[in-house]
């Protein structure tokens, strides 16, 4: 019996995998060389280029999966210790690690570093490889939770002036660390997943 795909839990997912919050001081980083009036262009742009990998890398990453024999359950509890350590890192960032990412002055980003790897990243490629290969039936409700989930990481980041000065540091922070703890409690349960689909394979 075909079962419903859970569009807005997904959606929320990948919200947190793609972790716009966290983002923003880097975003903001990223762009403070460059003229403002040009801010929303080069976001809006950066996005759509990072919306095309994602979709291509989704659309394509069930053969990549098959290319290398790959199985759910493997596929399911590896993404569930991937989400894991990426939860850990967004509760316990790297404090050294904020400006990894930023370009010289006078310089105007294109595809690196917004569109690959802030938004499609090595996380965010990973959870759609799981997804895709533990909801090949459901195809279309995937697309839309990417849609729903890149659309409002969008808004995030084109009103990211706003929201650092509304929030500031400490505020960003406690989004990303509450952020991180839901995403925490996703990969365990998860993983949890995982096991219990393995488990009648021994039996």
């Amino acid at each position: 019996m075909e079962t419903t795909f859970p569009i807005f839990s997904t959606a929320v997912l990948l919200f947190f995998i793609l972790d716009p919050f966290g983002n923003v001081p880097l975003l903001l980083s990223i762009l403070k060389n460059i003229d403002k009036k040009k801010h929303s262009k080069i976001i809006i742009r950066e996005m759509l280029i990072g919306l095309l990998i994602l979709v291509v890398f989704m659309f394509f990453g069930e053969e990549f999966l098959s290319l290398f024999h790959l199985e759910t359950q493997s596929i399911t509890i590896a993404g569930g210790i991937i989400f894991f350590v990426i939860s850990l890192k967004m509760i316990f960032p790297d404090p050294n690690g904020s400006d990894m990412f930023a370009t010289k002055k006078g310089d105007e980003p294109l595809v690196v570093p917004i569109a690959m790897p802030m938004i499609a990243g090595p996380a965010a490629l990973a959870t759609l490889l799981v997804l895709a290969k533990t909801n090949a039936d459901h195809t279309g409700g995937l697309f839309i939770s990417l849609l729903l989930a890149w659309g409002l990481a969008s808004l995030v980041l084109l009103f990211s002036p706003n929201l650092y000065k509304l929030l500031k540091v400490k505020g960003l922070t406690a989004l990303e660390r509450l952020m991180g703890m839901l995403l925490l409690i996703m990969s365990v349960q998860m993983f949890i997943d995982g096991i219990r689909d393995l488990l009648p394979t021994f039996s």
